[in-house]
């Protein structure tokens, strides 16, 4: 958390701001752990005076285009944006500032500190590393199911790597799972050819909703997600299964179960999404 549509409803927030086309005439860093490859003094050297170019996003990664450089965000848990005046206070939880051309701050707040800033001339240095868009248009079934091939790993470990489909996280991939019926402890290989069709949309649907809604936001507090603007979000009032154990399943009226899968919470309505044979028994 944020996951694809947090961070891309961050995105959005960012341009809406006016940043594209203004330089970054000052850098301040309060916690030089948030710089993944520079010190204080480095970043702070190399990224003044360069212009933002565009704001665009990567899975989980904010991606700020500079005339010279790129600068890729990881928010990880508590990392978010805000745009102020260049008089602001500092904030408790504000692990770094970039000061801009139009006299107004780019902050950057961690409370958790484990976000990371990356500050490269080539973005691919990371972002080789990371999965297909899945709002893109070279997420095809096709292609989906050609992820899954040769694959007998658990279906929502599988979904949570990066390596293979960029921005899913623990909330959208349990919503995508409860929309096509399957369970997290399927395997790949269990999977007939119209699951796979339903999960692969289901992945589509719940993605777009949770962008058309800004995010999902957990908690009320400023440690939570928040837009740019420091709004919540609204995709939690619309969420299935997630975090709403004890629940009736709004498709069955079963109850909805949180159980462990990969180390990670996970919800499910068991009616709706059928245990593995293997878990039954």
């Amino acid at each position: 958390m944020p996951e694809l549509p947090e961070v891309e409803t961050i995105v959005q927030g960012l341009r809406k701001e006016g940043l594209i086309g203004l330089k970054v005439k000052r850098a301040l860093v309060y916690w030089e752990r948030s710089l993944a490859d520079h010190s204080s003094s480095s970043f702070s050297h190399r990224i003044v005076e360069q212009t933002i170019v565009d704001i665009t996003r990567k899975g989980k990664f904010l991606v700020f285009s500079l005339d010279q450089d790129t600068l890729l965000v990881h928010l990880r848990m508590t990392g978010k944006f805000f745009v102020e005046d260049q008089g602001a206070a500092i904030h408790p939880h504000e692990r770094i500032r970039l000061c801009l051309s139009d006299h107004r701050i780019l902050r950057y707040e961690d409370q958790r500190k484990f976000g990371k800033w990356y500050l490269l001339s080539d973005p691919e240095e990371v972002l080789h590393k990371i999965g297909i868009e899945p709002l893109s248009r070279d997420f095809t079934l096709i292609a989906f199911k050609r992820l899954l091939e040769n694959s007998n790993r658990q279906i929502k470990p599988f979904l949570l790597d990066q390596h293979y489909i960029a921005g899913l996280g623990n909330i959208y991939v349990d919503e995508a799972l409860w929309e096509a019926k399957i369970h997290p402890l399927r395997s790949i290989q269990s999977l007939n050819e119209k699951e796979k069709a339903l999960l692969h949309r289901a992945i589509i649907l719940v993605l777009k909703k949770g962008v058309a809604n800004s995010g999902t936001s957990l908690g009320a507090y400023r440690s939570n997600y928040l837009s740019v603007a420091g709004r919540r979000g609204s995709n939690q009032q619309d969420l299935k299964v997630f975090r709403r154990e004890g629940l009736s399943c709004s498709r069955c009226n079963g109850i909805i179960k949180k159980i462990v899968v990969a180390q990670r919470g996970t919800h499910i309505c068991p009616i709706c999404q059928d245990a593995p044979i293997t878990i039954l028994t």
